[in-house]
C-alpha cells in the first residue's frame, strides 16, 4: 500500500502528474483543488496517496493536504460512485462550493458536474451532510499561477485547459466554450481550468 510520495514533479497535465520517486516515475491523477497548488515543473514534491487496486490496473490519487484525501475517500463511499468520478466533482467545484450545496441541498448545482444525475446528486446530499460535519471540513484557499502553462511542450494554455476539462468528463464542445469565453492572453492553463469551471457551474 502506498501512502506517501516525495519526489521530483517532472510533468502535469490534469488530472496527471508524473513524479520521479528515486529514478521511477509514478503516475499520480490529482483534483485540481491539488493541481492550483502545485510547484513548477522539476520542483520537489509531496502528496498523500489514496491506492485503488483494480483488475486492470493500479490507480495512484494524490492530494496535498489530507483533508482532501478524507473528502475524497468519503466520496468514494458514496454508492455510485468511483474514484474518477469523485475527482471530477474534487476538481469541478472550489471545497467551499461543494459544502455549501451539501448543506443546502441544492441538487441542481451538483447536476451540472459531469457523470452526476439527479439520483446521485440526491445521494452525495443525504451521505456527504454528516461526514462533512463529523470532520469539519473547512474550505482552504488557494492561489493559481497567472502565468506559465502547465506543461513546457508545444501545446498552448488554452489547448492544455481544454484537454484538462475534457478529462474531467466535460463534453469537448463545452470544454473548448468555457475556454475560449474566459481566454485572455499570459494566463496560465490552471486559471484557465479554474475560471471555465467557475462560468460552467
Amino acid at each position: 500500500m502506498i501512502s506517501r510520495l516525495h519526489g521530483l514533479l517532472i510533468e502535469k497535465q490534469p488530472p496527471l502528474l508524473v513524479i520521479d520517486v528515486q529514478g521511477v516515475g509514478y503516475e499520480v491523477f490529482a483534483p485540481m483543488s491539488t493541481f492550483y497548488n502545485l510547484p513548477e515543473v522539476n520542483a520537489e514534491i509531496s502528496l498523500l496517496i489514496h491506492f485503488v487496486v483494480r483488475e486492470d490496473a493500479h490507480v495512484l490519487y494524490g492530494f496535498l493536504n489530507e483533508s482532501e484525501r478524507m473528502l475524497f475517500r468519503d466520496l468514494i463511499r458514496v454508492s455510485g460512485i468511483g474514484p474518477k468520478l469523485a475527482l471530477s466533482i474534487l476538481s469541478s467545484m472550489e471545497l467551499a462550493t461543494f459544502v455549501n450545496s451539501i448543506h443546502h441541498n441544492d441538487t441542481a448545482r451538483l447536476k451540472r458536474i459531469p457523470g452526476v444525475g439527479k439520483k446521485t446528486a440526491e445521494r452525495l446530499v443525504v451521505e456527504m451532510r454528516d461526514r462533512l460535519e463529523k470532520q469539519r471540513i473547512t474550505p482552504t484557499t488557494s492561489s493559481p499561477p497567472t502565468s506559465a502553462p502547465l506543461t513546457q511542450g508545444i501545446t498552448s494554455p488554452v489547448d492544455d485547459a481544454i484537454s484538462a476539462l475534457i478529462a474531467l468528463g466535460y463534453k469537448p464542445a463545452d470544454a473548448s466554450h468555457w475556454v475560449h469565453a474566459v481566454a485572455e492572453e499570459g494566463l496560465s492553463s490552471e486559471v484557465l481550468i479554474r475560471r471555465a469551471l467557475q462560468s460552467a457551474l
